[in-house]
């Protein structure tokens, strides 16, 4: 059984996730808008993988005796500048999303909440891999500069990733 108190923020939580998979669809539609199918594909797989996390978080509250209350998810903006405002735009995000996930790591301890502590790991680990993959983006964007060539490169190595789902926590 959980807290209200954590059961609340995990609520908070889930509304993050479903907004970050809003905004990596709105980057997919302007990226597919570009005509980088790749970079919109890449996106389009980071929507499933947020909204994988929403789900993972939603049913742990039910499992844990809780209440899932879903709130209106915030507009995303759906302009940008380049595919590095992009990449820039979601390490910023996923930074915010590490520090959210560190919270509620806080707050189980702080409630000696254990079964949500290990809980919480995966989505650790997980956001470690997400600011990992981010920064090697932007890594090959700004060597890439406005080199078109190097663009449709990337874009075709973005276009190969596939989404694959998350393992069960143990």
């Amino acid at each position: 059984m959980i807290s209200k108190e954590i059961e609340e923020a995990l609520n908070q939580q889930i509304n993050k996730e479903i907004y970050s998979a809003y905004l990596y669809q709105s980057m997919s539609a302007h990226t597919a808008f570009l005509g980088l199918k790749g970079f919109a594909n890449w996106f389009a797989i980071q929507v499933q993988e947020e909204l994988s996390h929403a789900q993972k978080i939603y049913d742990y509250v039910n499992d844990q005796g809780g209440k899932v209350k879903l709130m209106a998810i915030e507009q995303p903006p759906s302009e940008f500048e380049s595919p590095l405002d992009m990449f820039e735009k979601t390490l910023e995000h996923e930074k915010f999303v590490t520090k959210s996930i560190n919270e509620l790591v806080d707050l189980a301890i702080k409630e000696n909440d254990y079964a949500t502590q290990i809980f919480l790991q995966w989505f650790i680990t997980e956001q470690i891999e997400e600011e990992s993959n981010d920064n090697d983006i932007i890594s090959k964007l700004k060597f890439i500069g406005k080199d078109g060539n190097g663009l449709l490169m990337l874009d075709k190595e973005l276009g190969a990733r596939i989404f694959t789902p998350p393992t069960a926590v143990v």
